[in-house]
């Protein structure tokens, strides 16, 4: 990560709050937990604490993905969404624009996935160390040398989504990491959270709350 940390400015973005949780669209280009050094310190919990004190972190997105991201307000809370996510109880969807048209409609990526040392914080598929990653993905539409894709992430594992599609030859458009070339060059990644299904913590209903992305 570099020091030309400038993070976008909005103000907080509520999708839903209630006595145990809250649900904001995080942008692109804040971190959601702050990173290490003063400069890095500007983060989507820091802010959202201003507002809501009690906040506590339950999962984190890349700083440079956008879109749904759940916040406990109690200690409660965040132990029964924090078991939620471990036993994969959660369902989460992102929408994604990747290079090149994929041919196929539809398919699912088993690479299990591995941090690349040398390159952290860059992950790679590692078959012998690696741990297991799912992905299923479904095409929206293919065109003009793009796709638009929706991701539904099996596992959670650190870059999971954006190693994946690079995996199938599609890797996901503005990624800084693992883009090249004209598929590196736009704005932002083109990674949304779009939709998170989870159960509440308080009488266990269920509860999906969707942001629509914003590319």
């Amino acid at each position: 990560m570099s020091n030309d940390y400038n993070p976008p400015q909005d103000p907080l973005a509520i999708l839903h709050d209630d006595h145990e949780v809250l649900l904001v669209d995080k942008p692109s280009g804040l971190l959601s937990v702050p990173g290490k050094g003063e400069h890095l310190s500007d983060c989507l919990i820091t802010r959202v604490q201003k507002v809501f004190p009690t906040a506590l972190l339950v999962h984190r997105l890349d700083r440079d993905t956008s879109g749904v991201m759940i916040f406990a307000l109690t200690p409660h809370a965040q132990r029964h969404l924090g078991l939620q996510f471990e036993k994969r109880q959660t369902k989460k969807t992102y929408v994604a624009r990747v290079w090149g048209e994929m041919a196929e409609k539809t398919g699912t990526v088993d690479l299990p996935l591995i941090v690349d040392w040398p390159n952290r914080p860059l992950q790679m598929v590692d078959h012998e160390n690696g741990k297991q990653a799912v992905t299923d993905w479904r095409v929206i539409r293919a065109r003009d040398g793009e796709t638009r894709v929706r991701l539904m992430p099996r596992t959670g594992r650190s870059h999971q989504l954006r190693v994946h599609m690079l995996a199938l030859g599609h890797p996901i458009l503005g990624d800084p990491f693992y883009a090249e070339g004209t598929a590196r060059d736009y704005p932002r990644l083109m990674l949304h959270s779009e939709t998170l299904q989870f159960r509440h913590p308080d009488g266990g209903q269920g509860i999906r709350i969707t942001a629509k992305a914003p590319f």
